[in-house]
C-alpha cells in the first residue's frame, strides 16, 4: 500500500524533521473513534492517514476506542469500527480504550487538585455556560473556585464513591477565566453519570471530559504524533497545557488538517443518525449512507477510496472535494476487476420474426472491457429477446439511432436486426416490437456488406435471471449540507432510490454471491445487494454509472 501514500505533505515533513533531528527514533500515531456511531467516509480520510504514515515511515499505529461516554457508546459501534477499519485494509498494532486508563485518569486528576489546578464546582451546566464570557468579554469565575485542596480532594473523592447526583457537581481546571482562548476558561474535565459503562460497568459514575482524556491517553500510550482535523486546532493549547500540568512522562505532539468534506453528502454523526431514526433510510448500512458499511454494502472497493484520499492529500484549510472524484477512481478500479453482463432494467420484448422458433445458439462474447486475459463467456441467444424499454421510439428525435420501424441496428455480440413494427397495448402502450435478423452478420465473422450506426444490449427472453435493480442518486440536494438556513431534513432529494425489474443474462450471474461486483454493459457497474438478495432474488445495487463529465485535473 505504500505506493498509494506517495504524496508528500506538511505532515509527513514534520515527521520526516523529528526523526532526523533524533526527537524521536520512530513514530506511533493513533486512530482514536468515539463507539457512539458508525464510521463515514470522512473518517476513511483519518484512517488512511494514520496508518498510512505509520506504514511509510515503518512506524506502529493504535486502535484506540475514545469510549468516555456511556450515554452514547455501545458495543454494536465498537465492532462495526473494527470491521470497517479492516475492511479498508488496515491493521492495528496495538487495540486500547479509553476506559483502560480510567485509574491513571483519576490519579492525574489527583495531582491537578493537590497542584491547585482543579476544584469542584457546584455550578449546574447552563450556569458553566453563562459565566463563561464571550469572545469579547472575560468570564466570571466560579464562587467555588477558591475552594481549598483538602475540600477540593474530599468532594473528588465523594464523587467518585457516588454521593451526588447528576449534574449536581463537576470538576474544573483552574486556569484563566479572562484567557482569549475560551477552551481555558476554566473547562470541565469530569462529570457525574450514574451510567452503565459498555466496557467497565458500574465501576465508575464520574468519567473524564473527552478534552481532559484525550491527551492523557496519547501520553500514557506514547503518541509521538497525535493528528486530529482542524476543529480542535483551538483546543491544542489545552491539550498542551493538561499532558504538562498532569505531569506526564511522553510529549505527544498534535498535528491539525482539514477535515474530508465532499458535495452532495453529510459528514455529521448527529444528523446520519437523524436520517436512520427519521426512516429516511433502510439503516446505518442503506447504500445511500456515507458511511463505510453504507459504501460497502453499495460495492465500493477499499482501493479504491485508499486512492482517493492519497488523491485529496492533506491540507491545513478545509476546503470541499466533489464527490464525483470518488465516483473517477471507482471506475478505475472496477473497470480492472468487474466482469461484464447484459442487464436489462427496463425491459421492453423484442421478437426476431425470422429467426428460428425453438432454436438457441449461444454466442462466445468478451469477460471483461478492458482485460483481454479475463477471456471470453458464452450467452444464450433465441428468437425473443428482452431490449431496453428506451432503445425504441416510435417517432425517433434526430440522430437517433436505436430501434425505429425501419432502421436496422446491431444487437451487441450477435446480429444486425431491423425493426419492422411494434404492438401496443389497450392502453397505448409499446409492449413488444418486431424484426427481421440478418444471419450472414454474426458479430464475429468478418461480415463487411455494410455498416449500422446504433448498437444496444439485450438479453434472451427464454434464458434469463430475474433481478431487482436499485439506482442511487445523490441524498443530499445542497452542495453545502451544512447549510443552518434550511432544516436538514428538507434538504433530502426525495428521488435518491430508485427501484426497477428487469432482467441479467443467466453466464455471469448464476453463481454471483453478495457483494460480486459487474459492470453491466451500457448501464453502470453494479454490486449484489446483501440486505435484500435472497434465494429466490438476486438485488443489485447501482455503485456508479458508467460515464461522468468529471475531468481529474492533473497535478
Amino acid at each position: 500500500m505504500s505506493s498509494e501514500n506517495n504524496r508528500t505533505n506538511f505532515i509527513k515533513n514534520i515527521i520526516k524533521d523529528d526523526l532526523a533531528s533524533g526527537k524521536h527514533d520512530s513514530i506511533i500515531t493513533r486512530f482514536p473513534p468515539e463507539p457512539n456511531g458508525y464510521l463515514h467516509i470522512g473518517h476513511a480520510k483519518s484512517i488512511c492517514l494514520n496508518f498510512g504514515l505509520a506504514n511509510e515511515f515503518n512506524g506502529k499505529v493504535n486502535m484506540r476506542f475514545d469510549d468516555t461516554n456511556p450515554l452514547k457508546e455501545d458495543e454494536e459501534y465498537v465492532n462495526s469500527i473494527k470491521e470497517d477499519v479492516k475492511w479498508l485494509g488496515f491493521n492495528w498494532d496495538n487495540l486500547f480504550f479509553a476506559s483502560d486508563y480510567f485509574d491513571e485518569m483519576y490519579k492525574r486528576a489527583i495531582v491537578l487538585i493537590k497542584k491547585g489546578k482543579a476544584y469542584v464546582c457546584d455550578l449546574s451546566q447552563e450556569e458553566i455556560r453563562e459565566t463563561r464570557g464571550t469572545l469579547t468579554e472575560p468570564g466570571k469565575e466560579s464562587p467555588y473556585r477558591n475552594r481549598s485542596v483538602e475540600e477540593n480532594l474530599d468532594l473528588f473523592e465523594r464523587m467518585k464513591n457516588g454521593e451526588f447526583k447528576d449534574g449536581e457537581k463537576v470538576l474544573r481546571a483552574k486556569i484563566d477565566m479572562s484567557s482569549p482562548n475560551l477552551n481555558f476558561r476554566d473547562p470541565v474535565i469530569y462529570r457525574i453519570s450514574h451510567s452503565t459503562h459498555h466496557n467497565t460497568g458500574d465501576k465508575w459514575c464520574i468519567y473524564p471530559m473527552y478534552s481532559f482524556a484525550h491527551p492523557l491517553e496519547d501520553a500514557i500510550e506514547g503518541i509521538t504524533h497525535s493528528i486530529c482535523t482542524l476543529e480542535f486546532e483551538d483546543q491544542r493549547p489545552l491539550y498542551d497545557w493538561v499532558v504538562r500540568e498532569c505531569e506526564m512522562e511522553s510529549v505527544p505532539r498534535q498535528i491539525e488538517f482539514a477535515r474530508l468534506n465532499l458535495t452532495n453528502t453529510v459528514m455529521s454523526k448527529r444528523k446520519l443518525k437523524l436520517l436512520v431514526d427519521e426512516g429516511v433510510t433502510d439503516g446505518w448500512d442503506d447504500p445511500r449512507m456515507p458511511t463505510i458499511s453504507g459504501v460497502r454494502r453499495r460495492g465500493f472497493t477499499p482501493e479504491a477510496i485508499r486512492a482517493f484520499c492519497n488523491e485529496i492529500g492533506v491540507a491545513k484549510a478545509d476546503s470541499t472535494v466533489d464527490s464525483r472524484l470518488l465516483d473517477h477512481f471507482l471506475r478505475e478500479d472496477l473497470q480492472q476487476k468487474a466482469p461484464l453482463a447484459m442487464a436489462v432494467l427496463k425491459p421492453l420484448k423484442l421478437v426476431i420474426t425470422n429467426y428460428p422458433e425453438g432454436q438457441t445458439e449461444m454466442l462466445e462474447v468478451e469477460n471483461m472491457a478492458k482485460n483481454e486475459e479475463a477471456g471470453t463467456r458464452m450467452v444464450p441467444f433465441s428468437r425473443e429477446l428482452y431490449i431496453e424499454r428506451d432503445d425504441f421510439m416510435e417517432e425517433p428525435v434526430k440522430k437517433y439511432r436505436r430501434f425505429f420501424v425501419g432502421n436496422e441496428v446491431r444487437l451487441k455480440g450477435a446480429y444486425f436486426v431491423k425493426c419492422t413494427d411494434f404492438v401496443k397495448d389497450e392502453n397505448g402502450e409499446i409492449v413488444e416490437i418486431h424484426g427481421t435478423y440478418d444471419p450472414e452478420t454474426k458479430s464475429g465473422s468478418g461480415f463487411t456488406g455494410r455498416k449500422v450506426k446504433g448498437t444496444v444490449h439485450w438479453v434472451d427472453a427464454n434464458n434469463c435471471v430475474p433481478c431487482e435493480f436499485r439506482l442511487f442518486e445523490p441524498l443530499i440536494l445542497d452542495n453545502d449540507p451544512e447549510n443552518e438556513g434550511k432544516h436538514f431534513l428538507d434538504q433530502i432529494n426525495p428521488n435518491s432510490l430508485e427501484v426497477l425489474q428487469g432482467y441479467v443474462e443467466p453466464t455471469q450471474i448464476k453463481d454471483a454471491k453478495p457483494l460480486d461486483k459487474f459492470q453491466f454493459v451500457r448501464n453502470g457497474f453494479y454490486s449484489v445487494d446483501t440486505k435484500y438478495t435472497t434465494d429466490d432474488k438476486l438485488v443489485f445495487n447501482r455503485i456508479v454509472p458508467l460515464k461522468s463529465s468529471f475531468k481529474l485535473e492533473s497535478k
